[in-house]
């Protein structure tokens, strides 16, 4: 009998375009970062919001995802809010940025800044 471990899926989903940009920042990112990190402070008036910025260390307790590109990483205390997402860049003629299709959110605020689990 052979036992063996099943890889684990990632609790984010990375689009190739958040991926492409993934890349784009870690080909611009200052000297000491090692990867980017998405986390999940307290802010807005829903309670949650995305926060994605360059990482200096992982801690141990972060989720690890290797791209093309570079590291990402995911805040070991926002995974539960984040499991089964979907990460994407969208660009069009007025904004870009990363959009976020969260299984786990239960509202969101009017302004899209922040979302509540």
């Amino acid at each position: 009998m052979t036992t063996g471990t099943r890889a684990r899926p990632a609790a984010v989903i990375l689009t190739p375009a958040a991926e492409a940009r993934i890349a784009e920042l870690m080909s611009k990112a200052p000297s000491d970062a090692i990867g980017v990190k998405l986390s999940t402070p307290r802010r807005g008036c829903s309670g949650l919001a995305y926060s994605v910025d360059y990482v200096t260390e992982a801690d141990k307790f972060d989720e690890h995802i290797s791209t093309p590109g570079g590291d990402f990483y995911i805040d070991g205390g926002s995974v539960l809010y984040l499991v089964g997402s979907t990460m994407d860049w969208v660009e069009d003629d007025f904004t870009a940025g990363f959009v976020f299709n969260n299984p786990n959110a239960t509202g969101a605020c009017g302004c899209g800044e922040s979302f509540m689990v």
